[in-house]
């Protein structure tokens, strides 16, 4: 549906989606990867974490997961 979308100021966007008027698929623009050992990621008020030995293997073999390439 048509809009009208008056004078508008946007001093920041730190991530997410800016969309004015009608769109039929909005895709990221960035791609990020995360990697972290056993129990880093524990969120809560109470959180008892045992990990005897913890590795992670940061090891990409196919180095590209989302590519943002082409996608203006």
């Amino acid at each position: 549906m048509p809009a009208i979308v008056g004078p508008v100021a946007i001093n920041s966007v730190g991530g997410g989606v800016l969309n004015f008027g009608d769109s039929f698929y909005i895709s990221p623009k960035s791609a990020s990867k995360t990697s972290a050992g056993s129990g880093a990621l524990n969120t809560g008020n109470f959180i008892i974490t045992n990990n005897g030995l913890s590795a992670t293997n940061t090891i990409d073999p196919d180095v590209n997961d989302q590519d943002i390439v082409g996608n203006s």
